[in-house]
């Protein structure tokens, strides 16, 4: 058989070789990107809702509109499974709105289209329910929920029990705003909270689900009535809401902590934050409870509330005495100097009597106090540096007296013909060595000292910044 010869024929134009593409893997969509949040205040405009209103929001193109209050969720990420990303989508757009009438939600969700690029296609659904529960709702029964449960929160609060508190407010345009106390296992009180807690999913670092059948919770509610202009009804809003816990405290009283505390993002910095705490307050003092603690409570909320009991703390008669006594100490010449310092630690009963007299606790006490040095100083005095040269000394004494000191509780599982399961005991270990220096990584002096002066630093800088702000207010306007 005669062979062909290559290139036998010059002509021939050379065969072309086949590209084989790989499809790019599909990288994802952080949630944040494609995900927002829209409070609907198309209806909740006090001074403009009426029907005639309601009807309007009803047309599908205000709906829709992305010119409500969009908020920015702190951490979407966390409902996602897959590296914490959407897959799958292109061109994804996720709005939400938030009825702020009865707390349902819907979601419009849109993309130009869908395929599997190695990393699967995320379903949605279930993310968006384990945000907005059963309060996520079709965009018909949406469009209703705003005529349907236009007195859905007066229904509500109903039974529920008002808080007489100093700071309570009326509004220039004539409404009444008032904090209303409701026990949450009252099913209809425990369904408003499960409405409520997306926000508290969204807004809260560290927001968490509480057990609303537990009858040892309350909620605290804060809300704005105003009569509508036709004069049929009484229009509520929710402000906002603080829930709280009645923990047993040896022997025979009870504690309240302030589990969770939130205000709407359209209410914020109006007050109402500091309404909730005062209305807590106020329930403590007439309840006789031992004190008032706050579970767990963010930069924020630990100034807002070490600026109010700071506040209620000037009004406290037995205060004053202990702190012309501090003064008087910081008088001295070359205070600053001396190689031991005084602390300035507050009398125990003087502590005593602020937790019988006012809830607080023995921690915000010590917070307070410090601050009520401050303000009771003039800037640039010698009192003033004698003051920053004793705190400086004391915080830095105290985290050094932690690391020396410290140690930790440990498990050690024991034998136990019984049940292995439950055979341990618990022990106190003394310092392991884990706390030798502040970084955990050197035993350098200097870095050391270096993390002590900027701890130092901060405290100063949180003590000051409460102080001015108490001082703003007190200013005539």
């Amino acid at each position: 058989m005669p062979l062909k010869h290559k290139g036998s024929d010059s002509s021939a134009e050379p065969k072309k070789r086949k590209r084989v593409g790989f499809a790019e893997i599909d990288p994802g969509v952080e949630p944040e990107e494609c995900i927002k949040i829209f409070l609907d205040l198309a209806c909740t405009d006090l001074r403009l809702f009426t029907y005639a209103s309601l009807t309007a929001v009803k047309n599908k193109d205000e709906v829709g509109a992305t010119d409500s209050l969009c908020i920015k969720p702190i951490d979407l990420n966390q409902f996602f499974n897959v590296d914490e990303k959407i897959y799958g989508y292109k061109n994804l757009k996720v709005n939400v709105w938030l009825n702020l009438v009865s707390f349902h939600a819907y979601a419009e969700v849109t993309f130009e289209n869908k395929s599997d690029r190695g990393k699967g296609i995320t379903d949605l659904n279930p993310a968006l329910r384990d945000i907005f529960g059963e309060s996520l709702i079709a965009k018909e029964q949406f469009l209703q929920s705003f005529s349907t449960n236009r007195d859905y929160i007066s229904s509500v609060i109903a039974d529920g029990a008002g808080v007489t508190c100093n700071s309570l407010l009326n509004d220039a345009d004539g409404s009444v705003i008032e904090v209303v106390q409701m026990k949450l296992h009252s099913p209809a009180v425990g369904l408003l909270y499960s409405r409520l807690f997306p926000l508290v999913l969204m807004l809260v670092d560290g927001g968490s689900a509480i057990k609303v059948t537990d009858p040892n919770w309350d909620i605290f509610l804060a809300v704005k009535k105003v009569q509508d202009p036709s004069g049929i009804s009484i229009v509520t809003n929710v402000l906002g809401f603080a829930t709280v816990y009645r923990f047993f405290h040896y022997p025979d009283s009870i504690r309240f902590r302030i589990g969770q505390i939130l205000v709407l993002p359209q209410y914020q910095g109006q007050g109402y934050g500091q309404l909730l705490f005062d209305s807590v307050y106020s329930v403590a003092l007439s309840e006789n409870v031992y004190d008032v603690t706050v579970e767990d409570p963010s930069e924020y909320l630990q100034y807002l509330r070490t600026r109010i009991d700071t506040n209620r703390l000037l009004g406290f008669d037995p205060v004053k005495p202990a702190i012309d006594s501090v003064l008087l100490r910081l008088k001295e010449e070359n205070l600053s100097k001396l190689s031991s310092k005084p602390s300035f630690i507050p009398p125990a009963n003087l502590i005593t009597l602020a937790r019988q007299k006012l809830k607080i606790n023995k921690k915000m006490f010590l917070a307070c106090w410090e601050v009520l040095i401050y303000l009771s100083l003039d800037s640039g005095s010698k009192c003033m540096e004698n003051f920053r040269a004793c705190f400086s000394d004391h915080v830095k004494g105290i985290m050094v007296d932690k690391e020396s000191t410290g140690g930790r509780k440990e498990l050690i599982q024991v034998p136990n013909q019984y049940d292995p399961a439950f055979s341990f005991v618990v022990t106190w270990s003394p310092n392991s060595g884990e706390l030798n220096n502040m970084n955990g990584d050197t035993n350098d002096q200097s870095a050391q000292e270096e993390q002590l002066t900027h701890l130092v630093a901060m405290r100063m800088e949180a003590i000051v910044k409460i102080a001015t702000k108490i001082l703003s207010l007190q200013k005539p306007r």
